[in-house]
């Protein structure tokens, strides 16, 4: 299997389980409403119209410009090493959280997110592959070339 197929299939999963989750949350959470899940993780259906930590809040057409050319330099640091091992991962997870994000702002104007812990702004599924992403492309970037 290809690195791109690779990286394809993790972008795929990723966008399915962040749209999936979050049109189950919009169909069945009331907006604005908190439901406790475990001890201190609550369920809740909120509108971010900014990025991380709601910055840059109505952001609109400058935030989804922003989202593709930041998707395109990803696809163009991809394409200039795909062999480089590993990379496939971060790619697939970083392209899936960003397209699952960028589908809910052309659709809806905002994302939802839904997973509310204490003293942390809200978030979704496509925001930990975000998160998770960054953090395995870090790890591609500084480990020895091999030989």
């Amino acid at each position: 299997m290809t690195v791109g197929v690779r990286a394809a299939g993790v972008l795929a999963a990723v966008v399915a389980l962040d749209q999936g989750t979050k049109a189950l949350v919009r169909a069945t959470v009331p907006r604005g409403s908190s439901d406790p899940v475990l001890p201190g993780i609550d369920l809740v259906n909120t509108r971010n119209t900014g990025v991380a930590f709601s910055l840059f809040q109505d952001g609109g057409a400058l935030l989804i410009a922003f989202t593709v050319v930041a998707m395109v330099a990803l696809l163009v640091f991809f394409a200039r090493d795909p062999t480089r091992r590993g990379v496939w991962l971060p790619v697939g997870l970083l392209l899936g959280g960003a397209l699952g994000n960028l589908i809910d702002r052309v659709l809806d104007g905002a994302v939802t997110d839904f997973v509310d812990l204490p003293l942390w702004p809200a978030f979704n599924v496509a925001d930990v592959a975000i998160t998770l992403g960054v953090v395995a492309l870090l790890f591609v970037l500084e480990r020895p070339r091999a030989a």
